[in-house]
């Protein structure tokens, strides 16, 4: 289990929209530029200007924007040497449960983040499957997912405790005082930059999201992935209902 920092600021988040810049410092937010609309390739000329700019593709059925996110593997210069290997994995994440919380405006539903990890020598990239771009998909409201992550209190420590009782050093930990939340749905994925802290997956709606997930991954627990818990007091605010206050972004 995760090791608890001894310190916890209480700390009440309103979620962003998921957009590459206000991302930026984290990582890679990841969607099409293209309208959804759009049913046939138009000429390059028509199209904005966009970074990485696309080129034709597939007989000119397509077009091809690459590359559109890092895929980054800092393990040589990991303690142990252990090499990496490139890794593909599907994760099915089933809807978190919120609870009532009294804000300013009344009575609102919060998600409660307890726990950040990080991987601190490769990027990871989730890709939504099976998940609509839309706020709704016929009658019924479709899922989204939450995006959680703190910067890096880069030279710092900060002093934790282990389930077992020990007291341990977490080096560059995570900065819970400036911890944000990102609203994604369908049509976008996330890429978490080398060494981000972020909160394991959030999906909220009626049913399960499944996800690809894409890292590389050399075997060695504590350089595949770090963790940090700790205590009540840092929320999300999703308003009023479910997803009011996030449908909205």
């Amino acid at each position: 289990m995760a090791p608890i920092l001894t310190s916890s600021p209480t700390l009440r988040i309103t979620p962003e929209p998921f957009t590459q810049e206000a991302f930026s410092p984290f990582g890679t937010a990841i969607s099409c530029p293209l309208p959804r609309n759009l049913s046939s390739a138009p000429p390059l000329s028509s199209l904005p200007p966009h970074d990485p700019a696309p080129v034709v593709a597939n007989q000119s059925s397509a077009l091809k924007y690459s590359p559109i996110s890092p895929l980054l593997d800092r393990y040589p210069q990991c303690p142990s040497g252990q090499p990496s290997s490139a890794r593909m994995s599907m994760f099915s994440c089933f809807p978190r449960k919120l609870r009532s919380s009294r804000g300013t405006g009344g009575e609102t539903s919060v998600f409660d983040v307890r726990i950040l990890e990080r991987h601190p020598f490769t990027t990871q990239t989730f890709t939504p499957i099976d998940l609509s771009s839309q706020a709704r998909a016929g009658d019924a409201e479709e899922p989204f997912y939450l995006v959680i992550v703190a910067p890096t209190l880069k030279g710092q420590t900060a002093t934790a405790t282990t389930p077992s009782g020990d007291t341990v050093t977490i080096r560059d930990p995570p900065d819970l005082n400036n911890v944000r939340a990102f609203v994604a749905r369908g049509g976008q994925a996330v890429t978490y930059g080398v060494g981000t802290w972020h909160a394991p997956m959030v999906v909220l709606g009626s049913r399960r999201v499944d996800f690809v997930v894409v890292q590389f991954v050399n075997g060695v627990d504590d350089e595949d992935v770090q963790e940090a818990a700790f205590g009540e007091g840092v929320v999300v605010d999703l308003g009023k209902t479910r997803t009011s206050g996030a449908s909205k972004l």
